[in-house]
C-alpha cells in the first residue's frame, strides 16, 4: 500500500526512528519531536515493530477488521421457512448456527422481523346499505326530575 503525499513518515522513516532507541538506547521523546509526530504515534510504531517486524510498519488499509456476515441463499430460505412456522429468531439462529445479529438483519430486510407481519391483515368489514340514512343510531337518556331549585342557584348549602 502506498503512503499519501502528506504523510509525515514513510515506512522506511518509521523503521529508522524505531531502530535508534532499540540499537543505541536513544529516548523516543526527542526522536518524535524531531520527526514532527506525537509520542503516542512513536509508541504505536514501536509496538507494531516489536509485534511483527519491519513488515508491520507498512501502511494498513482503513478497512474494518471484521466484515458483517451474510446468509447464503439456502440458509436464508430455510430461515424464512422456519420464520413462517412462527419460530423465534433465537431458535432459528441456534438451528442454523448463525449469529442472531446476522439473522435479525436479514429478517428485517425481508420484513419478517415481527411476528405480526407474518399474517396478512384481515380485510376490513364494511356495512353497505341501500340508501343513505338507513342506519341511524340515536342515543336516548332519561334525565332526573327535580322538584325544587338546588343550592347552586339559591346559594343555600343546606
Amino acid at each position: 500500500m502506498h503512503s499519501h503525499t502528506l504523510a509525515c513518515l514513510k515506512p522506511i522513516s518509521r523503521e529508522r526512528i524505531i531502530r535508534r532507541p532499540l540499537d543505541k538506547g536513544v529516548p523516543l521523546k526527542p526522536l518524535a519531536a524531531q520527526a514532527g509526530i506525537s509520542l503516542r504515534s512513536t509508541y504505536m510504531w514501536l509496538a507494531r515493530y516489536l509485534e511483527g517486524g519491519v513488515t508491520a510498519l507498512a501502511d494498513r488499509r482503513s478497512l474494518r477488521r471484521t466484515q458483517r456476515r451474510t446468509l447464503d441463499p439456502p440458509q436464508l430460505q430455510q430461515a424464512v421457512d422456519l420464520r413462517h412456522q412462527r419460530c423465534t429468531l433465537h431458535r432459528i439462529a441456534r438451528l442454523l448456527l448463525v449469529p442472531i445479529s446476522t439473522l435479525a438483519r436479514a429478517m428485517r430486510r425481508l420484513g419478517l422481523s415481527r411476528l405480526r407481519n407474518l399474517d396478512p391483515k384481515p380485510p376490513v368489514q364494511r356495512y353497505q346499505w341501500e340508501q343513505p340514512g338507513d342506519m341511524i343510531h340515536v342515543d336516548i337518556k332519561q334525565l332526573a326530575r327535580f322538584n325544587r331549585v338546588g343550592h347552586r342557584i339559591t346559594g343555600d348549602p343546606r
